[in-house]
């Protein structure tokens, strides 16, 4: 029996409509996650189908962690790429968990932060930001909380706390592949 629970992930825009969802997610128990991490919702994908909101299709190319961290205002992807690893990480709303669905959701509010392996940082998407911020009226409470949210992952990054510069990271996910070893690398 494997000890991951598939899930999908699901994020949405401000006025409610769906953005894009990944399709099939394993949430890592949390008995089997270090202590940093047992108050996160911790997935592992692989070669995942992913669906935009236009209908478009696509399949992610390398392995994803991703950390989903109750209250706050962004999420962390650990992409373990041939290079090292790439944290891409997503200004949004603090996740939704529907257990009895086994989905993860949020509101994705544009402005993410790639870093890259060197350590690196770099914001992205600011003007989109601004483009969605009028489309869908954001309140000031909304703006706000995007703004406090991108200084706490930076705060979060600049520390270099996990899962930032973890190489416990690798490990989850070869632990993870002794259960699906069908899945293409």
């Amino acid at each position: 029996m494997r000890p991951y629970t598939s899930y999908q992930i699901k994020s949405f825009k401000h006025d409610g409509h769906l953005h894009r969802t990944w399709l099939v997610n394993w949430r890592i128990p949390p008995e089997m996650l270090d202590p940093e991490y047992r108050d996160m919702y911790v997935f592992i994908n692989c070669h995942t189908r992913i669906i935009e909101a236009d209908g478009k299709e696509w399949t992610s190319r390398v392995p994803g962690i991703s950390f989903f961290i109750p209250q706050c205002w962004y999420n962390i992807v650990a992409l373990l790429e041939e290079g090292g690893v790439r944290y891409y990480c997503n200004i949004a709303s603090p996740p939704y968990h529907d257990q009895a669905n086994h989905t993860m959701t949020y509101i994705d509010y544009d402005l993410d932060v790639v870093v890259w392996p060197s350590g690196e940082t770099q914001l992205l998407d600011e003007h989109e930001y601004e483009i969605h911020k009028r489309q869908y009226h954001y309140s000031s409470t909304v703006e706000d909380k995007v703004q406090s949210g991108l200084q706490a992952l930076r705060a979060h990054i600049a520390s270099g706390n996990p899962p930032f510069g973890d190489n416990r990271l690798q490990e989850y996910y070869r632990v993870w592949r002794t259960y699906f070893p069908e899945v293409p690398e």
